[in-house]
């Protein structure tokens, strides 16, 4: 088991997860660590919406700021450009948009361990090693960023997502069972991913440390006009994230190469 690195938590969470370690010990047998049990990052790319650039910049971000092993890996149905050290999967025929993601919990992949996925259109701010490691025995999300409007707000953002490889298949095959009447039916893959996981919830991870860009870091989230997808901020903020925070994330425009804050140009790369 991991030491936990108390740097990383507050005094409060760190005293939890030690109090959750001390239990685990008592009531569980450890299982023995086999070569082929591993932390995975996972991101997906499909079509020409984002570069191999944005995969391989990923990369070399998570490299930054993480301390545990770890190998990561790109659903895509196009390898050209991505770095040679990142793992790729190929993505069924027939997916398109965020409606490729369901297929990340599949049992067909060829992964075995703890899989963190993230979307191509994040800066990564601070160590991440607790998304790995934090609430062990459960999968995680996010809230979704209507939360800033709607304080209550309990549905998902899949921005980010922690499960066990093969955990969440009833999510691909709740999908392919019946794809055209799913798309018709929810805006989106994360809405789909909260009403088939009623009864197998996500514990949400802790607000402060996935933030969005532009709606809680930043004063202002007004943007130009232009074509979806190259809009850019109207102002330059010199702001930084917080402590607590270890992923931004750019939901909508402006993605980062779009946003000319000087903290996101000097941590996208």
């Amino acid at each position: 088991m991991t030491k936990i690195d108390k740097s990383l938590y507050t005094k409060q969470e760190a005293r939890r997860l030690m109090e959750q370690r001390r239990q685990e010990k008592e009531t569980t047998v450890a299982a023995p660590i086999t070569n082929d049990f591993k932390y995975h990052l996972l991101c997906l790319k499909h079509g020409t919406k984002y570069s191999s650039d944005y995969v391989n910049r990923l990369y070399k971000m998570v490299k930054r700021n993480c301390t545990l092993p770890f190998e990561f890996v790109c659903l895509t149905e196009d390898t050209t450009g991505i770095d040679s050290n990142i793992k790729t999967i190929p993505l069924p025929a027939g997916l398109k948009g965020w409606w490729c993601k369901p297929y990340m919990y599949s049992a067909d992949l060829p992964l075995k361990g703890v899989v963190l996925y993230m979307d191509l259109d994040v800066v990564i701010s601070n160590n991440i090693d607790k998304l790995f490691t934090w609430e062990p025995k459960k999968w995680c999300t996010i809230r979704d960023f209507t939360r800033v409007m709607r304080p209550q707000w309990q549905k998902y953002n899949s921005s980010v997502v922690r499960f066990n490889a093969g955990e969440l298949d009833f999510v691909w095959k709740d999908f392919i069972n019946d794809a055209t009447k799913i798309q018709s039916k929810f805006h989106g893959d994360q809405d789909h991913l909260y009403e088939v996981t009623r009864s197998y919830p996500a514990v949400t991870y802790p607000d402060d440390w996935i933030k969005s860009w532009k709606w809680e870091i930043r004063k202002s989230k007004q943007l130009g006009r232009g074509a979806r997808g190259e809009r850019q901020l109207t102002t330059i903020e010199n702001v930084t994230p917080p402590k607590d925070c270890c992923v931004c994330v750019f939901h909508g425009d402006p993605n980062p190469e779009h946003c000319k804050d000087p903290w996101v140009v000097d941590n996208w790369r």
